[in-house]
């Protein structure tokens, strides 16, 4: 029963030498294959994964381990790796393969780390549901008619159903957060800068942002620390020195902290705007509870104003297509991927390979970026919406001089039916105004289980702090979870 464990309790089976890397990857490999319908996945290779764990099993013995080794984790599509093909999820990327790891792929193999594959996703990141995938839908593990949540909802998925038990993610708009939110798991957003952008496929350079989701803070902690580190093959990437986020977790809050107050000192802020109209009454009621166990172990509250929360979703959907429209230009069907059967000259060929090649969405996209950047409308919309970027980032600023650390919900419901959003992109935009902001100003988040629907499903408390300020946001996730089970219930399938 591997799949129950946490990180840190395999791990130490594993140094104890009780049980063998292999044997861990054969029984994941097992239900990977048990639980297809899930559609979590779109690339296995048991060899890969067996090679991996035998590795990791001969670090073991040799004393030469790293802090991941013989762990099981699945790799988002979106990382480029050189054992699995990647297509971004994507019909135009069909066929490809890198020749080298994403950064953050090889650090985590550095650690010792064994894929069991790559993880279902939204085309090319884009979506809030995970049904935008040229795969096919994932299916929520907490209720099969449901979504997981996007764009990593097979990484989501995946953890939430003992496939694996840590996955990477990225997040361009609240896609760690939301998935884990829907699927009753920890994910972390950090910083912009703190995980390396190389080979991770581009959405929206400037807003794409890597992390790991995994069942509890102190996993997450340990993955990050693997994960996250400067490289100079990222411009993007942040200067910083190494840190091991599993530092705080199990250190008191403050000097005033006592065991019955282990967070006293913390000041929580409670933006205004998380709670108005559009939010459901069951995330209401659990976010609030979240808090108020905050407030039980210590914190205080204050309540504090985002006013430019609201153009979020219309800053964000400006940005990010215009950045999408020039990072996919590249896929035109002459170096790799997808190429059209039938063409006449060669702008024929790009016309109907890009046009068979993307989905629906990802043309949506391009096309109004293409627009948002065109003669005569780039001031009109790109420079204005750069402009409420800035503000949106100070919002947060002028919020956390007034406190430590914010809180709220993830997303306005718990998961929706799969095929319900589908024909109204503006409803499923909608989805995302608790999260957007937060990768407009680069800020880092996190989502912790908190509650259950009256139907059954997971409900995430996002936990947003200031730049590089991981640790403690996993070290609050950890204290929190320390005194509620939500992060230990799991579907049905799972136990």
């Amino acid at each position: 029963m591997f799949h129950t464990l946490s990180i840190t309790a395999l791990r130490a089976k594993l140094a104890a030498k009780e049980v063998s890397a292999v044997d861990v990857a054969q029984a994941f490999l097992s239900r990977i294959q048990a639980h297809q319908d899930l559609n979590a996945f779109i690339n296995v290779d048991a060899d890969a994964t067996l090679a991996q764990a035998r590795a990791a099993d001969a670090s073991i013995a040799d004393g030469s381990a790293g802090a991941l080794a013989g762990i099981p984790l699945a790799h988002k599509d979106v990382f480029v790796t050189r054992d699995w093909a990647t297509s971004a999820g994507s019909r135009i990327l069909t066929g490809y393969k890198s020749p080298f790891d994403a950064t953050a792929v090889a650090n985590m193999a550095r650690a010792g780390a064994v894929c069991v594959g790559k993880a279902n996703m939204d085309e090319f990141a884009m979506g809030s549901s995970n049904e935008n995938s040229y795969h096919g839908a994932v299916k929520n593990p907490w209720d099969l008619t449901c979504v997981p949540g996007g764009s990593s909802g097979g990484s989501a998925a995946a953890v939430a159903a003992g496939l694996c038990l840590g996955a990477t993610g990225t997040d361009t708009g609240g896609s760690i957060r939301q998935p884990a939110s829907f699927t009753g798991i920890t994910g972390i957003k950090p910083t912009y800068g703190r995980v390396s952008r190389y080979g991770m496929i581009a959405f929206a350079s400037s807003l794409d942002q890597g992390g790991p989701m995994a069942r509890s803070a102190e996993d997450c902690a340990l993955l990050l620390t693997a994960m996250a580190g400067f490289d100079d093959k990222d411009s993007t990437s942040m200067e910083r020195d190494d840190e091991d986020f599993s530092r705080l977790l199990n250190q008191a809050f403050s000097a005033d902290a006592t065991e019955s107050s282990p967070l006293k000192g913390l000041r929580i802020g409670v933006p205004r705007e998380f709670y108005g109209d559009g939010l459901d009454a069951q995330v209401k009621a659990s976010t609030l509870a979240a808090i108020d166990q905050f407030v039980a172990l210590g914190a205080t509250t204050v309540e504090v104003t985002l006013p430019h929360t609201e153009l979020s979703i219309p800053t964000y959907y400006v940005i990010a297509p215009a950045e999408a429209s020039s990072n996919l230009s590249r896929y035109d069907g002459v170096r790799y991927g997808h190429r059209a059967d039938s063409y006449t000259d060669l702008e024929d060929m790009y016309r109907k390979t890009r046009s068979e090649g993307f989905g629906w969405e990802v043309k949506r996209r391009i096309l109004v970026g293409a627009y948002v950047l065109s003669h005569g409308y780039y001031d009109a919309y790109y420079l204005q919406a750069q402009r409420l970027r800035r503000m949106i980032a100070q919002d947060f600023q002028t919020a956390l001089q007034q406190c430590d650390v914010l809180m709220g919900p993830v997303a306005p419901t718990p998961a929706w039916k799969i095929g319900e959003k589908s024909d109204d992109p503006v409803q499923m935009y909608l989805a995302d105004i608790y999260t957007l902001s937060l990768n407009l100003a680069g800020l880092p988040g996190m989502s912790v289980p908190c509650g259950m629907s009256a139907t059954g499903l997971p409900i995430g408390l996002q936990v947003i702090g200031n730049y590089f300020d991981e640790a403690r946001l996993l070290q609050l996730g950890h204290v929190y979870q320390q005194h509620t089970d939500w992060h230990l219930r799991t579907p049905a399938l799972a136990q």
